[in-house]
């Protein structure tokens, strides 16, 4: 290929990057381009990785410049560094291997023309070895088991509200306000419904949300799912109305969300307080709800959600049997003390946060971590992460996936970071297509 046609070809992929990859800056004139020599981006333990790393700057391949970089196991501190010099827009790095599954993170950093720009890129180490350090308590099952027990004890109790801003004319649209705690506790969520669907002929599709005190912000993101037949219910977890004023959700926001305050440590020293029991069995509750609609097939039941919404798929999977489908991108709370094996640990990355590392967090935290909740997971799922995510890194997302024992498929995406393509998250959609019974 000759040099003009490269630079016609990197100008357009300059030009399309703000629609399809959010590692790079929006509309920035540098492009970072790495490329590790295995191309799947994996190697055994004691394989060495090298990395081609390309840099452009309006597409044309920077020259004479210092490359600097640091390395260091996932989400651990440095531990070596070095530099090169880009020749042509190229520069090569050696990352050296690991002893033990995980995976190596390099930072890169080029100044160009007085503007300092930065990157990164992960390689794994034979990840299909990895394994959780968090062990699954004795009694896990007991406990979950008696709150479940407990739940049912709560009468079904809801709300229902059309919401004609977000009907359209292939599905109808309400707002749920769902109780889901003997004190009175609930949820709010969108429920779309095909319309004219006819008794028993929809399966359902539960999405919870993502982190953070937040509402329901754009409800027909996923609008393809009513409009393909499938009930859909798109929840938050605080019990916040998504019809509050800006006001109102700010002076809420403010309170709760600090990060030694934050609702995802509230209780953790004793697991009984803990806020996340109540947004797990939340979960069961709102299958409790869905179930009853006449409009439901009688046998799908789906999760699907990313970050912490894929924690709660996983989680709600490993908790009802009556899930038949789940689908969870990049899962937050996932081996959450694994800093204490020297390695990443998952969202919310507790350790972080001086004096969370006791006996009595770490002993609530295994009840509520997914890898336990995942290694009593019998129905099939559909798990999708990047390697290049900081906040729910890939050694996390493989220490859940590597204990599941129920049928299991995994599209890897190594350039992402925190984020899932549109076409990735209609790709969801055609997998549970797949499994309907």
């Amino acid at each position: 290929m000759n040099m003009r046609r490269l630079l016609v070809i990197l100008v357009a992929l300059v030009a399309f990057l703000p629609c399809v990859a959010e590692n790079y800056p929006y509309r920035s004139d540098v492009l970072w381009v790495t490329v590790p020599d295995h191309h799947d981006w994996l190697y055994k333990t004691g394989e060495k990785a090298v990395i081609d790393v390309q840099l452009y700057k309006y597409g044309i391949p920077v020259d004479n410049v210092t490359l600097d970089y640091t390395l260091a196991d996932d989400m651990m501190p440095v531990d070596s560094k070095g530099s090169a010099t880009f020749k042509d827009g190229r520069a090569k790095i050696v990352l050296g291997t690991m002893t033990r599954p995980g995976f190596r993170d390099c930072v890169l950093t080029a100044t160009v023309d007085g503007e300092k720009y930065t990157h990164h890129v992960k390689v794994g180490f034979s990840p299909e070895k990895i394994l959780p350090y968090t062990e699954k308590p004795a009694d896990f099952d007991q406990f979950w088991a008696k709150n479940l027990d407990e739940l049912r004890e709560v009468p079904l109790s809801y709300t229902m509200k059309p919401v004609p801003e977000y009907t359209t004319d292939k599905m109808d649209c309400w707002l749920v306000n769902l109780v889901t705690t003997s004190q009175g506790q609930s949820i709010y969520g969108y429920l779309f419904i095909p319309k004219g669907a006819e008794p028993g002929s929809c399966p359902i599709v539960l999405c919870p949300p993502g982190a953070g005190i937040k509402t329901i912000k754009d409800p027909l993101r996923h609008r393809y799912y009513g409009e393909n037949g499938c009930i859909r219910f798109e929840t938050e977890i605080h019990g916040l109305n998504p019809e509050m004023t800006d006001e109102q959700f700010k002076e809420i926001s403010k309170a709760f969300s600090g990060r030694e305050n934050g609702y995802l440590s509230n209780g953790l020293d004793n697991k009984d307080n803990y806020y996340m029991k109540r947004v797990y069995l939340g979960l069961v509750r709102a299958i409790d709800f869905l179930t009853t609609l006449p409009e439901w097939d009688g046998r799908n039941v789906a999760m699907q959600g990313g970050s912490q919404g894929g924690a709660l798929a996983l989680v709600a999977a490993g908790l009802d049997p009556r899930v038949t489908a789940c689908v969870a991108n990049h899962p937050a709370l996932s081996d959450m003390a694994g800093y204490k094996a020297g390695r990443a640990g998952g969202y919310p990355h507790f350790f972080r946060v001086e004096g969370m590392d006791t006996p009595e967090k770490l002993n609530t935290m295994a009840y509520y971590d997914v890898v336990n909740f995942a290694r009593n997971v019998k129905c099939p799922v559909y798990m999708t992460w990047g390697y290049n995510d900081n906040t729910c890194p890939p050694t996390t997302s493989y220490a859940v996936y590597n204990v599941i024992t129920s049928p299991k498929e995994a599209l890897i995406t190594p350039v992402n970071e925190h984020w899932t393509s549109e076409a990735t998250e209609r790709g969801h959609l055609t997998w549970i297509q797949k499994h309907l019974k």
